[in-house]
């Protein structure tokens, strides 16, 4: 599984409307500006975030975007799997189902496949938005980024 710069960036997007809530609107200029991302690439991203209900818009000059609930209501794996979609290792095992595959009964790496989705999903799933803002303050002390 490889993660692609749609996932990174949404992550990052969701990480900056967090950490830089002041109760106001925050622009994605502003949120560009400060990860260093296209403003034209944020906007595909934030469009899907916001049809999923996970941000909320507001228009006009001093619009902008809110996050729609709390960061500890969010995890790494909700925001993944919208943009990324299934994150299973293999197609056979997506989405806990198994594929007929022909080998199945005898195919001694389906078992690995299942552990390596396991222990990714419970990292991602276990790891929640206001996980990544507790550790970027960390990092970074209270700097804002």
């Amino acid at each position: 599984m490889k993660i692609s710069t749609k996932g990174r960036y949404a992550l990052r997007l969701m990480l900056d409307l967090a950490m830089n809530d002041t109760g106001e609107p925050i622009s994605l200029k502003d949120v560009a500006q400060r990860q260093g991302i296209s403003d034209k690439y944020l906007e595909q991203i934030i469009s899907v975030l916001n049809r999923a209900g996970f941000v909320r818009s507001v228009r006009g000059a001093q619009g902008g975007y809110f996050l729609r609930k709390e960061p500890q209501d969010y995890t790494v794996g909700m925001i993944l799997r919208l943009t990324e979609g299934s994150l299973a290792p293999v197609a056979c095992i997506e989405d806990d189902e198994e594929v007929n595959c022909d080998r199945q009964e005898s195919c001694v790496t389906l078992i690995l496949w299942k552990k390596i989705n396991e222990a990714v999903n419970n990292v991602v799933d276990h790891t929640t938005l206001q996980d990544l803002v507790d550790w970027q303050q960390e990092k970074n002390g209270d700097y804002v980024i």
